[in-house]
């Protein structure tokens, strides 16, 4: 049961860092803060899982869950980026059969 926070922290850290592209929009300079803020949402949201609901998330104490909690926010990132590198590879491919 201790492992599903770390799902739930990447999807809901994925899906601020959407919200956040489309209010601040594609500027570069906020497109280059997109990790760092991926580790603050993350750790911010293991303390606080830490201190609701304890059982749901693998830290034995408060650096734990911040520490559990920034690397799913970059595990997010991580994510995003696979899944966009393999979109653009495959309409690249796409173009290339035609």
């Amino acid at each position: 049961m201790e492992i599903v926070s770390v799902p739930v922290i990447v999807t809901a850290v994925c899906a601020i860092m959407e919200l956040l592209k489309g209010v601040f929009g594609c500027k570069e300079k906020f497109l280059r803060l997109i990790p760092l803020l991926s580790a603050i949402t993350g750790a911010a949201m293991g303390i606080i899982m830490f201190f609701a609901a304890p059982s749901l998330i693998p830290a034995e104490n408060a650096f734990m869950a911040l520490l559990v909690g920034g690397a799913s926010g970059l595990a997010s990132t991580g994510a995003h980026q696979v899944l966009k590198q393999l979109k653009c590879n495959d309409e690249n491919d796409n173009e290339k059969k035609l």
